[in-house]
């Protein structure tokens, strides 16, 4: 692979225009199919044959006019009279029509008043509504407004559309002393990708690459080829719309992923190609050692966070499979810039490239002429006491650990948004007039087209109720609809042979006592099937939910196995080894353990008091474990690769940790803090999600970069010394010699070739 790879980097830095042309031509060709093709992104967590979603076909069946829950873009405005007043004194009587007025004259509203009946006066629409779904609470102080933007799913609602809803809100409340908030699915608009998270990222990014470089031109090359990376990639998710459905959180997602890889795979070539020019004047050759030998670890760490990413598919849940696609197309991407892009634009600046000087760096050396830097000093720090280093780092991590054991999975809803949202304030309005379970209902559909008779069907629909409303946590279960066709007056023509039933829990959708009611119901549905010959599902967009997220806890174990098996078979072909792949997975469980606990932490538990405590977003375990696993198997590779190359070349392992240390140290944790950085960054966005996950992929490269690669290996290889690179003999004649170090490469080869004792000298264009 080093002589493939070198021939590749050579190669791209001689004909830099051939690659230039190359990577502008598929940009054009891929915004093209993007701007011609694309769909609008969808939110629909989803997964074929889960109860809910067989409950959900039945009633699509039986009511082909009912909507998905997924596409409804209904907004419930909350208006609230002060402390003892009501809402029917004329002031705010007043202050509601103004709104109602006002609000199908916002941006993507149908004007027609029939396109949205539920926009009326509650103290008007209360007088006629069954009180399970009356729009004004007992005493007359809260109200209820409904309306649906005009849009086919809340994926194609515009930011600035909740905007002016929110300031029309603002003014209401400010003019009036009238409370009017808003929330539900309508209020779920996303921002786009390229805003404060990434410019900050970019940022702190840009400051740690002319500290490592130097040169105001070497540090900006990672930057501007993950940029180009991560906006080919967005195009590509943008374009891939066309073929299948992509959550709006997606591009979010990839646009972290891509932008924090590229960055770093491109700063070990980069690195790399400094390096060998303090041994050769001839720049191709160069560009060529530097993609052969950090090359090849930039393609097997990308390989790794390949796997981990497409392994998600694995699980066979759409939306996360989607997910887990796009940000392995953006890691591909960024492989490839890397590998290609990169050494093309050294050959287009050629002597250039480290110029724009901002500082020198001018390493110490020991007696024999070896950089003698900080990294050296750490590694013969852990060398003088391994095992307290090992058990440190696992008492910590451990202890890091511990509030897992408290951890509460469940999608973000309203009722569990930051106190200071309009969402948040609605749905706690809306908790204290009708209770938390008015956000949340279960739907029980009943197809009772085996019953003969319309009364012995209504007499179904009825039993079916009694039974919905027995449970326990049960607030109200009502008949709202059935199937049945209506005349010319609009009045049902008999009973149907479907129904729908709506069942208000006394709980919120988040809380426990709501998923024992799911469960009770599904539990109970046999029984009363039997008893009156009907068919019943539960569905709704609790169910859904909530049987999403049992689906992803069943298919974590799965997925741990096949990740965890295919990366372990990887990296023994890096490394020719058992046990260093085996001490590199079993530091990876401790890192992502610590990761998730501080996140529970923090996020659910609310410590610190940095964050409100919330549930954890359902998928981030399995989403988390793919990320950390591929990150941290980077950091695996760019360290003890150097240590392994080392020691293929005749140093002992405790010589070959130092050498390794010596040589990667500093790039890596310049690589680790810039991605921590961009991670960190996402947590200044307003979706819960994204911010969540931000936190999450900062902390885990902090405890997997810093303190396990950069700690407990290094201390363990220690502890195993030869025996670290152990691999049974037939083993050994069996695989492949990747040749991930470059032994293969004759670097004296170069045209030129001088030993430089000035490092900075040929950097300059001297």
């Amino acid at each position: 692979m080093a002589r493939l790879l070198y021939k590749l980097g050579s190669t791209a830095f001689r004909r830099w225009y051939y690659f230039l042309a190359a990577w502008i031509a598929v940009f054009a060709a891929v915004a093209t199919v993007a701007v011609a093709f694309s769909k609008p992104m969808s939110d629909e967590f989803t997964i074929p044959g889960i109860p809910s979603e067989e409950a959900a076909d039945l009633q699509q069946e039986l009511f082909p006019e009912a909507g998905d829950a997924f596409d409804d873009a209904t907004v419930n405005v909350v208006v609230a009279a002060p402390e003892g007043h009501t809402l029917d004194e004329p002031a705010y009587t007043a202050a509601i029509e103004d709104l109602i007025e006002a609000i199908p004259e916002l941006p993507q509203m149908n004007e027609d008043p029939a396109a949205n009946p539920g926009l009326v006066d509650p103290n008007v629409a209360a007088a006629n509504a069954p009180p399970a779904f009356s729009p004004l609470s007992e005493d007359g102080r809260i109200g209820i407004l409904s309306f649906e933007w005009d849009v086919e799913t809340p994926a194609d609602l515009e930011v600035t559309s909740i905007e002016e809803l929110e300031q029309l809100l603002d003014d209401t409340t400010d003019e009036t002393g009238l409370v009017a908030e808003a929330n539900g699915p309508g209020m779920a608009a996303m921002t786009p990708p390229g805003g404060t998270a990434e410019l900050i990222g970019i940022g702190i990014a840009l400051v740690v690459l002319l500290l490592t470089f130097g040169s105001a031109i070497a540090a900006g090359m990672p930057i501007i080829t993950a940029l180009f990376g991560v906006a080919l990639g967005m195009l590509g998710i943008t374009g891939m719309t066309a073929f299948m459905d992509i959550g709006s959180s997606t591009p979010m997602l990839a646009t972290m992923i891509g932008l924090a890889v590229g960055i770093d795979y491109t700063l070990f070539i980069l690195a790399r190609y400094r390096t060998e020019l303090h041994h050769t004047d001839d720049r191709a050759h160069a560009a060529g050692i530097a993609v052969g030998t950090a090359g090849s670890a930039v393609v097997f760490a990308g390989l790794t966070v390949l796997i981990a990413l497409s392994a998600l598919a694995v699980v066979r849940i759409p939306f996360l499979t989607a997910m887990g696609l796009a940000a392995a197309a953006t890691v591909l991407i960024a492989v490839l810039v890397a590998l290609t892009l990169l050494p093309a634009l050294l050959g287009l600046l050629k002597s250039w490239t480290f110029r724009g000087r901002v500082r020198r760096y001018t390493p110490a050396r020991d007696e024999h002429g070896r950089v003698h830097n900080n990294g050296v000093r750490w590694a013969r720090l852990l060398g003088k006491a391994p095992l307290a280093f090992v058990a440190l780092v696992i008492v910590g991590l451990g202890v890091l650990a511990v509030p897992i054991k408290d951890m509460y999975l469940a999608f973000p809803t309203d009722s569990t948004a930051p106190a200071d949202t309009t969402q948040r304030q609605a749905s706690d309005l809306m908790s204290e007039a009708f209770g938390p379970g008015r956000e949340g209902p279960l739907l029980v559909v009943v197809d009772g087209r085996d019953i003969a008779s319309d009364e012995e069907r209504q007499q179904a629909f009825d039993d079916v109720t009694a039974w919905a409303a027995g449970q326990d946590d049960v607030q109200d279960a009502t008949l709202v609809a059935t199937n049945a066709p209506l005349g010319e007056d609009g009045a049902p023509t008999g009973v149907g042979t479907g129904a729908m039933i709506q069942v208000t829990p006394a709980s919120g959708p988040d809380e426990p006592e709501t998923l024992d009611l799911l469960d009770a119901l599904r539990d109970g549905q046999s029984g009363i099937e039997e008893q009156t010959g009907t068919t019943t599902g539960v569905t709704g967009l609790t169910a859904i939910t909530t049987d999403v997220s049992d689906r992803l806890n069943g298919a974590l174990p799965l997925y741990l196995a096949v990740v965890i098996g295919l990366a372990f078979v990887l990296l023994v072909l890096v490394f020719r080894s058992i046990l260093v792949p085996l001490t590199a997975t079993l530091g990876f469980l401790l890192s992502v353990l610590a990761t998730l606990g501080a996140t529970v932490a923090i996020f659910q538990e609310g410590a610190f008091g940095i964050f409100e405590g919330q549930p954890i977003v359902s998928f981030m375990p399995i989403f988390l474990i793919g990320m950390v696993f591929g990150l941290a198997m980077d950091y695996q590779v760019f360290l003890v690769t150097r240590m392994r190359e080392a020691h293929v070349h005749g140093l002992t392992t405790r010589e070959a940790v130092v050498d390794g240390f010596r040589n990667s140290a500093r790039v890596v944790t310049a690589a680790a803090t810039i991605m921590i950085a961009v991670f960190a960054g996402f947590m200044l966005e307003d979706d819960a999600v994204v911010k969540s996950m931000g936190f999450a992929l900062a902390a885990s490269i902090i405890f997997d970069a810093f303190i396990v690669r950069m700690v407990l290996i290094p201390s363990v290889l220690y502890l195993l010394g030869e025996k670290a690179w152990w691999m049974p003999k037939w083993l050994d004649r069996i695989l492949p010699n990747v040749d991930v170090e470059g032994e293969s490469l004759e670097r004296d080869s170069a045209p030129v070739s001088v030993a430089r004792k000035d490092d900075d000298k040929e950097l300059v264009g001297v």
